[in-house]
């Protein structure tokens, strides 16, 4: 990454990283994989030169992005005002500069898909202005940032570039009484339980308002409390000040069994590892289990006290759950999971698999990559890790690139009687080799994979392409897919030491008959051809 800066910042970011000349925009390389605009405030007396510095500082940066590849990423750290203390600087007139500076970053990023905007107050304010800013230091060496904060600010970094990358836990397990509600609900009942009204049933009812609105964002919310289930569904339903009610958990385990057993029936239904689950309880005992037995399961520890629930949301989010942006399919999550577990009962009717398929009403779209849903490839796979065949981690901006590229990259969206499960899968060509391939792990178990990968080769082999080459990457989580390609027919050609595995198939000879079951429609630029 290349920074552009106006002050001496080089021990604050990586050592990969190179740098412009304090406030200097007269060279932009082409040979990076993206850039950084961290201009911070000026050191200036004179309130009007200062305010003008900082306007023009915004149109340096317009002038910055018309020079560099609209597909590489570009980082802008927001100004803080505060920055400094010194007479003649915290007038109204600066308030007012940066403020304009700041809102011209934010019209940057809507005008701009490889734009992301950091706001650098979320760490400078965690300090008084001292601590942030020593003047020694930036008289010995110009330095705008104290170097006695550069651990706690290269880990504030790190963690904006993992959400950046949609990098995030997936499900929240919670207890129930005294985490989702204030007493126990067999011993004080349905109108006894602390809920609504007065604190602490108003700290416990936000509690839940919280938690509400972070399901939105495609968080799944479960539970795993020792109750009398019926008891529970019961006050699900009576209670007038329950938030959180029966339809927004994804499932549940409510019995006086332990809760590592209950952790790991909640993983194989939901089919999500355990290794994405955070898990909520006031009992320490119960914590203490969790973390023994499921090391692998994040295990906060609970506030002691109702009214310190505002903060502990603020902090679990940031640690496990915070991302860049929220896709459309991340807001659909619970309603998926529900209606796979509705998938799994209605298969145990079924005494033939087939049969339980054709019962599915299976509609598969696969769709070109566009604006809408670059997005949501890049998260499959920065978060796939059980189906996908080489594990390798993209952004946006990577996948913009390989289109830009001539890469052949396409998605697809699964839906069925039961439910849609929205984009699931894509798959990444690179000329006449296959760099990704990979499914969401909510729709496996039903040969789409296999039914997708052939319409694929369908469609290389109608552009003229006569042999795809692929390989298997192994890594701890993805075993189940070691014999994926051979399952498809691609002849293996070498495996390696490590267990990489490389194929290459004939699409002139291979065979690439799709189970009439499997509905699929492909997108072309030109119209929508059912197969």
């Amino acid at each position: 990454m290349f920074v552009f800066r106006n002050n001496t910042i080089e021990r604050f970011f990586p050592k990969e990283y190179t740098f412009s000349g304090y406030d200097d925009i007269s060279y932009v390389p082409t040979d990076v994989d993206g850039y950084v605009w961290f201009y911070q405030l000026p050191v200036k007396y004179d309130q009007k030169i200062l305010c003008s510095e900082i306007r023009g500082y915004a149109q340096k940066l317009q002038f910055v992005l018309a020079q560099v590849d609209k597909a590489q990423p570009f980082l802008v750290l927001t100004m803080d005002e505060g920055a400094y203390s010194v007479p003649f600087t915290s007038g109204i007139e600066l308030v007012a500069a940066v403020a304009e500076y700041n809102a011209v970053l934010v019209q940057v990023e809507a005008e701009h898909s490889n734009v992301k905007v950091l706001d650098i107050r979320e760490f400078t304010r965690q300090y008084p202005t001292n601590e942030v800013f020593d003047w020694k230091f930036w008289f010995i060496s110009q330095m705008g940032m104290n170097p006695k904060v550069t651990k706690p600010f290269m880990e504030w970094y790190n963690h904006k570039l993992e959400q950046i990358a949609l990098k995030r836990k997936k499900c929240l397990v919670l207890d129930l009484d005294n985490t989702l509600w204030g007493g126990v609900l067999g011993e004080d009942g349905i109108e006894g339980i602390k809920l609504g009204g007065d604190y602490p049933g108003k700290a416990f009812h936000y509690w839940q308002e919280a938690l509400l609105e972070l399901s939105k964002s495609g968080v799944i919310l479960t539970v795993c409390s020792k109750n009398n289930e019926a008891d529970v569904l019961e006050a699900w339903e009576k209670n007038p000040f329950m938030v959180l009610k029966k339809d927004n958990f994804a499932s549940w385990r409510i019995n006086w069994t332990d809760k590592a057993t209950n952790i790991k029936e909640l993983a194989d239904e939901l089919n999500i590892g355990l290794d994405s689950f955070v898990f909520i309880d006031d009992n320490p005992t119960e914590r203490e289990l969790i973390k023994l037995v499921l090391p692998m399961v994040e295990v906060p520890d609970f506030p002691a006290q109702p009214y310190e629930l505002p903060v502990f949301f603020k902090e679990i989010v940031e640690k496990y759950f915070r991302v860049y942006s929220v896709t459309s399919e991340d807001k659909k999550k619970t309603e998926q999971y529900k209606a796979n577990a509705q998938r799994a009962q209605a298969q145990r009717s079924f005494v033939d698999f087939d049969s339980f398929l054709e019962s599915l009403d299976i509609q598969i779209t696969i769709e070109a990559a566009n604006e809408f849903n670059i997005p949501r490839i890049a998260q499959m796979t920065q978060k796939t890790n059980q189906f996908n065949l080489t594990t390798k981690r993209y952004t946006d901006a990577d996948v913009r690139q390989f289109v830009k590229d001539g890469w052949k990259i396409w998605c697809i969206s699964v839906a069925d009687k039961f439910g849609d499960n929205g984009i699931t899968g894509c798959i990444m060509v690179n000329g006449d080799t296959i760099d990704t391939f990979l499914l969401s792990c909510r729709i496996l178990g039903k040969g789409i994979e296999i039914a997708f990968i052939k319409r694929i080769l369908m469609e290389l082999r109608n552009q003229g392409i006569t042999d795809v080459k692929s390989e298997y990457i192994p890594t701890a989580k993805n075993a189940q897919v070691k014999d994926f390609y051979d399952r498809c027919g691609f002849p293996l050609v070498v495996e390696d030491a490590d267990g990489k595995r490389s194929y290459i198939i004939d699409l002139k000879n291979a065979d690439l008959s799709i189970k009439e079951y499997y509905h699929i429609n492909y997108w072309c630029p030109l119209k929508i051809i059912s197969v």
